[in-house]
């Protein structure tokens, strides 16, 4: 997770500091990122420690967002729901941007019957709502995390896909490819030292794009019970039980844990768009 995120980060660095809304945004996700890895020293509670004077609690000074309807502290389940919230997401991605990136090239430099194959179950994927393939997932392997994370990664690969085909279509026909062909180049190599540097900043941000939406898809699963199980902290599994919380007359975890989920969407869909603009 923390590799990949940095990853993104590092790729839109030369963006960011021309551009206020970007650096912010960078500076949301750092500050997310940083939460995340540095939970066991930054959380005040045990995130699963239930605590009877607290339950429905509001904020006080020893609880700063109050607690849930066990009496676990909100806070300290916000910041730990970030590792699952996040996990997912960049899993997802990661792995459906190797494969998609690897049939891209493939099918833009075999050409042919193999490009046709490619493309056509490209659509086919890109034609299912991703939401569909994790409910499948589900009803295959059963409720959790990775299950829906394979889902999703079926769902994702064309994502990439479909437009690092193009670009790669376009090195293809490029003369320093011609020139290495000449040389006697293995097209494995041509393709990994030439064609892969080059469509590097279109696969980022591609991917930095997706991973909005996938933070958005596997929030609204666990939302529905199917992702995350519980007791793990989750965001989306929180905005769930702060749903029953709020019909209670204490509606603070729900929206800590939602505007959490729309910060993080915003901060990577700002980096993407100005990554897509920058490439």
């Amino acid at each position: 997770m923390t590799t990949a995120l940095a990853t993104s980060l590092t790729a839109a660095r030369r963006a960011v500091p021309r551009d206020p809304l970007a650096r912010a945004a960078a500076a949301v996700l750092a500050l997310i990122v940083l939460g995340t890895l540095a939970a066991p020293l930054v959380a005040p509670y045990d995130p699963d420690l239930p605590d009877l004077f607290n339950t429905l609690g509001y904020a006080t000074p020893g609880h700063w967002l109050g607690g849930d309807a066990l009496g676990r502290d909100v806070l300290s389940r916000l910041i730990w729901g970030a590792r699952p919230t996040l996990l997912g997401p960049v899993l997802v991605i990661a792995v459906s941007a190797a494969v998609g990136t690897t049939l891209a090239i493939t099918a833009a430099w075999c050409g042919g019957w193999v490009d046709t194959v490619v493309s056509r179950v490209l659509d086919v994927l890109f034609a299912v709502p991703g939401i569909v393939f994790a409910l499948l997932a589900v009803a295959v392997l059963g409720p959790g995390l990775m299950p829906v994370a394979l889902g999703l990664t079926v769902a994702y690969t064309p994502y990439v896909a479909r437009v690092v085909r193009g670009a790669a279509l376009r090195e293809r026909n490029l003369p320093y490819v011609a020139a290495a062909w000449v040389q006697g180049r293995p097209a494995v190599t041509i393709c990994v030292r030439h064609l892969l540097p080059n469509l590097r900043p279109i696969i980022v941000a591609q991917a930095v794009s997706a991973l909005g939406y996938a933070v958005i898809d596997l929030a609204a699963i666990s939302f529905l019970g199917l992702g995350v199980q519980p007791p793990t902290p989750d965001w989306g599994l929180m905005v769930k039980s702060g749903l029953d919380s709020a019909m209670r007359g204490n509606p603070i975890e729900a929206v800590a844990a939602g505007v959490a989920i729309a910060l993080a969407v915003c901060a990577v869909n700002v980096l993407g768009d100005r990554l897509g603009r920058d490439r």
